[in-house]
């Protein structure tokens, strides 16, 4: 079965809607942070829509509701023509309402559940909703759901979301793992990560679309928040998802690129391992901030919109162009690179050894 987005929308730091983050991150721009208590995080700042039932109405699903009203149409377009019992919703998150639960108290603002159970309600759709909480790997997680409940629907709304929460930054700050300085992943200077929120909206169709080729899934059962430093179950996420999609490589990668010593240390033998040097690769968080279990939901995002221009500016790897020489070279992107691309890649890899891979092809794209 041939599974397709045929329509995608996203908000994060850098922009409200996928047009504007493009722009902004074609040009590297990594100025779109604040510092809030010691920590340099990226923030959305637009002003989201309201939710009218109290148990729906969180920062979480506010930001879902935006990325909605931006695919309307197309969502409208898709109830009308398979109607609201064929359409199913997944979705992934790890943070849902867990900050405005500490004031009201209602139990379903800190449900993993509850912004799938939103976009249904909010959609009128009568069909199977769920989330996936995976940590960081949740957003491709999310599509490796989807692509199994097309079995019994005909359309999946896909939607990754997390706000900014006290419980993942105090998370982060108690593995000392933040900075206050921009993250720059893969620099011999690195000090670790920044904190993004965002949320990204995808329709999946049969047989259309933006073809999805593969994904690859793995478990490293190494440690709990450590990364395998050999990358052997990065590697076969990896490669399961280039043999789903029947080729041996891809045209640009969007990697995990958190910035820590041991991500970077992982991910870049994972890249060798598999590709060597011979394809360009960046990491976007350096511009969007690490959005947690939205993080690979916004990058799928970014990646759907290289393949939708003929020639896109490639996304820079925006650091101190100091690599750091302990790791194998990876080929990062330079600033004002362009390049057709028919196959992008994006990485993710989670707390608790979640290794997943998702690639992408054209529209037009032919196995």
């Amino acid at each position: 079965m041939n599974i397709g987005i045929t329509g995608y929308e996203a908000i994060c730091n850098l922009g409200y809607g996928i047009d504007e983050i493009y722009s902004k991150a074609s040009f590297g721009d990594n100025s779109c942070f604040e510092i809030v208590d010691g920590r340099r995080i990226g923030c959305v700042h637009s002003d989201l829509p309201e939710i009218k039932k109290e148990v729906f109405n969180t920062r979480c699903n506010r930001m879902t509701l935006a990325c909605l009203n931006l695919l309307r149409d197309k969502i409208d377009a898709v109830i009308e023509k398979y109607g609201k019992d064929n359409i199913a919703v997944v979705t992934a998150t790890t943070n849902t309402g867990v900050d405005e639960y500490e004031t009201s108290k209602l139990s379903e603002h800190f449900e993993i559940g509850n912004p799938a159970m939103f976009i249904k309600e909010h959609l009128g759709l009568n069909n199977f909703y769920t989330s996936v909480s995976t940590a960081c790997s949740s957003g491709i997680k999310a599509f490796a759901i989807a692509r199994e409940l097309m079995n019994i629907a005909d359309a999946v709304i896909v939607a990754g979301v997390d706000p900014i929460a006290k419980l993942p930054l105090y998370g982060f700050a108690s593995l000392e793992v933040l900075t206050q300085k921009p993250t720059i992943p893969f620099s011999k200077n690195r000090e670790g990560i920044n904190i993004g929120e965002g949320a990204a909206v995808f329709i999946l169709e049969k047989n259309q679309g933006i073809k999805v080729l593969g994904i690859g899934e793995t478990t490293d059962v190494y440690h709990a928040t450590c990364p395998d430093p050999s990358a052997k179950e990065a590697v076969r996420s990896v490669k399961t998802a280039l043999d789903e999609a029947k080729c041996e490589t891809v045209d640009y990668i969007n990697l995990h690129g958190t910035g820590t010593v041991s991500n970077d240390l992982m991910e870049a033998n994972a890249i060798y391992s598999v590709f060597k040097d011979s394809v360009y690769c960046s990491s976007t968080k350096p511009l969007t901030g690490h959005c947690l279990g939205a993080s690979a939901s916004v990058e799928t995002a970014l990646c759907c919109k290289l393949l939708e221009l003929d020639n896109p500016i490639l996304y820079p790897h925006i650091y101190d162009g100091i690599y750091d020489d302990a790791l194998p070279k990876i080929k990062l992107v330079p600033k004002n690179t362009s390049k057709h691309i028919d196959t992008a890649m994006c990485t993710a890899f989670g707390f608790g050894g979640t290794n997943t891979a998702i690639i992408l092809g054209r529209e037009n794209y032919e196995l």
